[in-house]
């Protein structure tokens, strides 16, 4: 069988997708998986670390764009069709699963045309503009939140969660204790591009950190074009810290992490009750429809998470929440049980069977084999 999955642009785009693909493989090693992207976003140098052959095709952004761009993005449309067409017919693809994006619309539409089975997945609380153009042509539509239902006709719709990849399960149950012998580890990260306010307001903060929780370990990602900025922060301060532009291993990483400071993506959601951490949330102002907004009160709402709007964003305001947090650790404690009590931990495996069914598949755990009738 042949999986065709467009996704890419950002990481909340793409992990989700390299969690769905990850579990078609658990189900049948025999899966051909191809991921369809652009050189715009993240996914050549995820995917190539991933081992998923990536292929690109023309796609351009509409959204949040001035009119000439946009010309530019609508006549981008009817060449990505005709290069999706031609993919779909080389690679005699089963099945394509789009999870927004650029390059969804038109593999959708292709696959529709090609009579192919197709499916949506859409991981944020408020739909983008992509998934909701594209949902007549699909077959079925998964949902992260049951808010995002009400954009999309409910007879396509199952409410599933998030694809996590498994390594963020693994001791997901064995949260750290807080004691003078282990170490309070912060995480900060901004998603796949990085967080230039983030970095920012941190560095302004770094001082009062330094002070107050001096045996604090902080991880810090910071995106390809802020590193060395933030790195020479750290430095002049004398705080030890690991400053990196991207985590390709954000299971290892958050595992080991009492505390994180993040934007509000609907994969980082995901990740973050996967693993039953506390978050400080700030969602990006930017989002389209405001979404993150959307996703980190959700979390905020069940009491895993406290949000900070970006307007409110201070070094001195995201200190004093970490001092506050740190010192007081049945309140922190407290704020990861909740957040473990958001997880999904089967929305892959339920999404696979539903996609099996689809196209016709009976499958066990030895084999995948096209079903007869009856």
């Amino acid at each position: 069988m042949t999986i065709v999955i467009a996704a890419g642009g950002t990481g909340g785009h793409l992990y989700p997708a390299v969690a769905l693909a990850r579990e078609f493989l658990r189900r049948d090693p025999s899966t051909t998986i191809l991921f369809v992207g652009t050189v715009r976003g993240v996914e050549s140098r995820v995917l190539a670390h991933e081992g998923f052959e990536l292929i690109m095709i023309t796609a351009k952004p509409i959204m949040g764009k001035g009119l000439l761009d946009v010309v530019r993005g609508v006549l981008s449309v009817p060449v990505g069709i005709w290069q999706s067409l031609r993919i779909l017919k080389q690679r005699h693809a089963d099945l394509v699963i789009g999870v927004g994006g650029y390059t969804s619309p038109t593999m959708l539409v292709a696959a529709a045309l090609k009579s192919i089975a197709r499916v949506i997945l859409e991981p944020n609380a408020y739909p983008g503009l992509a998934n909701k153009v594209v949902a007549p042509f699909a077959q079925r539509i998964f949902l992260a939140f049951e808010s995002a239902g009400i954009s999309f006709d409910r007879r396509k719709v199952r409410v599933v969660g998030t694809p996590i990849r498994q390594e963020f399960f693994v001791q997901s149950s064995e949260n750290r204790t807080l004691n003078k012998s282990n170490p309070r580890h912060l995480l900060i990260f901004g998603g796949s591009q990085g967080a230039m306010a983030i970095n920012s307001a941190v560095l302004d903060g770094l001082s009062f950190l330094r002070q107050r929780l001096p045996d604090l370990a902080i991880t810090h990602q910071t995106g390809e074009s802020d590193v060395e900025r933030v790195r020479a922060a750290y430095r002049a301060q004398g705080i030890q810290a690991s400053v990196v532009p991207f985590l390709y291993d954000m299971p290892a990483v958050l595992r080991t992490a009492d505390l994180v400071i993040a934007r509000a993506g609907a994969m980082t959601i995901a990740e973050l009750t996967a693993c039953g951490k506390a978050a400080i949330l700030i969602p990006l102002p930017t989002a389209i429809y405001d979404h993150q907004m959307k996703n980190a009160r959700a979390m905020e709402a069940a009491g895993g998470a406290i949000v900070v709007p970006q307007t409110d964003l201070t070094g001195t305001k995201l200190g004093e929440m970490v001092d506050a947090l740190f010192s007081d650790p049945q309140r922190l404690e407290a704020m990861q049980r909740k957040s473990l009590e958001m997880r999904r931990i089967d929305a892959g495996e339920v999404i696979v069977g539903e996609c099996y069914a689809l196209i016709g598949v009976t499958h066990d755990i030895d084999q995948s084999t096209r079903a007869t009738g009856g």
